[in-house]
């Protein structure tokens, strides 16, 4: 369905936007779009850096000093 726009229909879509909306309207919200693309990058770099930190963190035995010396 969406295989045929091509640039001109690009461009068709893009000017009644624009009129419709206005350019201050259509520019807040490309800045909230920005704002949501950094955070979503900042959390997943956060959750990555966390994921490494924990497999380099050494396994500690936690058994109980009873159960250790039933082995």
């Amino acid at each position: 369905m969406l295989n045929n726009i091509g640039l001109p229909g690009l461009l068709l879509i893009a000017v009644v936007v624009l009129v419709l909306f206005g350019r201050g309207k259509i520019s807040s919200l490309m800045g909230e779009v920005g704002k949501g693309i950094t955070a979503f990058k900042k959390g997943v770099k956060d959750s990555s850096e966390e994921i490494e930190n924990a497999s380099t963190t050494p396994v500690r035995d936690v058994t109980p000093e009873a159960e250790k010396d039933k082995v």
